[in-house]
């Protein structure tokens, strides 16, 4: 049993943080032309910055990482500027702030790749669904291209540049997106890994851009100030692994290695927190563990005062509660969120949630 709480200060490697409370990254939908964040983002962000710590919503690394509408980016001189005006009234708020570092991979379309290219991925398998286009106007997945052997130090490179970029930006440190059938989750994944090369086949193989990825990154801010993200169970964007315990175990030991700030779990989507491959995840890592999914005030101060976690990641309640710290000190009440605004838009359901008094 630990002696903390959701209040108590942490330290994620140089992070300090004055809580355990962090928002966590959130897609919204409403960068400008260009993905440029704007004064609305600034808002959004300047309402939430009691946390602990803010991890941005996901951002892509490149043109090419991209799989929705307006969601921001980290590739060009204008979304630099974009973001320093948010991380400048986050710090000034006193909270810390990290970058998520995306790349969508077979997660997107022809109308979002330059050129009207097709997306890439580890292998030749389109996802099932559809998506949205600029227009919001769902359309069928393509099956991307396999992204040649020669071609991998290229994306390596673009996580470095947005790595580079975030801090630029004057963000506190980077998070990698690891999750939710993005690109590097497709790579680990045996249900979208395919490859016959040094990147796929055993999981050793299907791990290896995620731990380059990664160690890319931590060349650029030092290990102490990145965090990965993963998420072992969830079936996100049609995803799936034959033996998440032992794919996510060894993912876990080799990441500890580097000694990162944290890892970010999003936990099964179906068993209440805590599952075991979640477990397996904390016992490799020997590091502290933000655990997101669905957590009450209740359930986030058990599972840190019972050691499952070190901090809670919330998002529902941070998108409809912007003072949510607050909130959780006093048990409540808490806004109802608007899941019709949650993706494109202005200011509804984004920056008009009100504050207690």
């Amino acid at each position: 049993m630990s002696q903390h709480d959701l209040f108590s200060p942490i330290a994620l490697g140089d992070l300090q943080l004055r809580s355990r409370i962090v928002m966590a990254p959130l897609t919204r939908c409403r960068a400008s032309a260009g993905n440029v964040p704007n004064a609305l983002n600034v808002e959004y962000y300047r309402q939430r910055a009691s946390a602990g710590l803010i991890i941005s919503e996901a951002t892509q690394v490149v043109p090419e990482g991209q799989g929705y509408p307006t969601t921001p980016g980290i590739h060009s001189g204008a979304q630099v500027e974009g973001w320093k005006k948010i991380t400048d009234v986050v710090h000034a708020a006193g909270s810390k702030m990290v970058l998520q570092l995306w790349h969508v991979g077979r997660v997107s379309h022809l109308v979002f790749q330059p050129d009207g290219k097709l997306p890439v991925a580890p292998s030749a398998i389109a996802p099932k669904g559809q998506l949205y286009d600029n227009a919001w106007k769902k359309i069928d997945y393509v099956a991307p291209r396999a992204l040649e052997l020669s071609e991998i130090p290229g994306v390596i490179a673009g996580y470095v540049k947005g790595a580079e970029n975030a801090k630029l930006a004057g963000f506190d440190g980077v998070e990698v997106h690891g999750a939710n059938g993005y690109l590097l989750d497709q790579f680990l994944r045996d249900s979208t890994n395919k490859r016959a090369d040094a990147y796929g086949g055993s999981v050793q193989n299907r791990a290896r851009l995620m731990l380059e990825v990664t160690e890319a990154v931590v060349g650029v801010w030092g290990a102490s100030r990145v965090g990965i993200r993963l998420s072992p169970l969830n079936p996100n964007n049609d995803i799936a692994d034959s033996d998440p315990k032992g794919t996510f175990g060894y993912v876990a030991r080799e990441l500890a290695k580097l000694k990162l700030a944290y890892v970010h779990v999003l936990e099964d989507v179906k068993t209440p927190p805590g599952d075991e491959v979640t477990s397996t995840i904390k016992a490799a890592w020997g590091a502290p563990v933000v655990a997101n999914f669905g957590y009450t005030l209740e359930t986030a101060q058990a599972a840190i005062r019972e050691g499952r976690a070190d901090a809670i990641a919330f998002g529902k309640l941070f998108i409809a509660n912007p003072d949510l710290p607050k909130r959780l000190a006093a048990g409540g009440p808490f806004n109802e969120w608007d899941m019709k605004a949650f993706y494109g838009g202005t200011e509804k359901g984004y920056t008009d949630y009100p504050a207690l008094g």
